[in-house]
């Protein structure tokens, strides 16, 4: 009985930090770097490389993706960042106005986007996508904000996309300074640009 008791105690335990667990979607171009840009965050517990936003079930990166984003499932502590703060660092991290894509990655797939849950994600996203436009009024903000749907992480052989940038720091690099992402970022957002590698 005691061994029930202290399972049942540590199990508690164990899934006690996910109460205050929270999970935003964002697509912001190659996931890459997304993944790398908010593991860097406080708060931010995990982060997912996967598609969303298409119809085509199960899609794979080398195979049919057609009308889904390239997009990251971040995993968040509420306690430690907020909704808001997460939406601050993703347009930091992404060129708001590029209606082609994201840096040198063109195509519908590396359209950035935000994915809101419900109507109080959908308030904040809206409050902050117009903060932007408030900011640069000669320019238009295209990133939408879409109603979540369906998010499909990579898998199987092509889960080498996730933490790609952990397991193949040279390559992440070399194709993140080749595409111009730091560079881009900095000439929008200066040194608030936090997609720095």
């Amino acid at each position: 009985m005691k061994f029930i008791l202290s399972a049942l105690l540590l199990s508690a335990l164990l899934v006690a930090p996910v109460a205050n667990a929270n999970e935003a979607v964002l697509a912001g171009g190659c996931f890459w770097c997304m993944e790398s840009d908010f593991e860097k965050l406080d708060g931010v517990t995990r982060v997912i490389s996967g598609f969303t936003g298409g119809t085509t079930p199960n899609p794979t990166y080398n195979g049919d993706h057609k009308g889904h984003y390239e997009a990251v499932k971040i995993t968040y502590d509420e306690s430690k960042v907020s909704y808001r703060q997460i939406l601050d660092h993703y347009w930091v991290n992404i060129d708001p106005f590029d209606a082609r894509g994201q840096f040198c990655d063109k195509g519908p797939s590396y359209l950035s986007a935000i994915f809101v849950a419900n109507d109080q994600e959908r308030a904040i996203a809206e409050e902050t996508k117009n903060a932007i436009q408030a900011q640069f009024p000669k320019q238009t903000v295209v990133t939408p904000i879409l109603n979540a749907s369906t998010f499909y992480p990579i898998k199987g052989d092509e889960i080498g996309h996730q933490d790609f940038y952990k397991k193949s720091p040279v390559r992440y690099k070399l194709y993140r300074w080749n595409c111009g992402r730091d560079k881009r970022l900095e000439e929008i957002w200066g040194d608030r640009a936090t997609g720095k590698s």
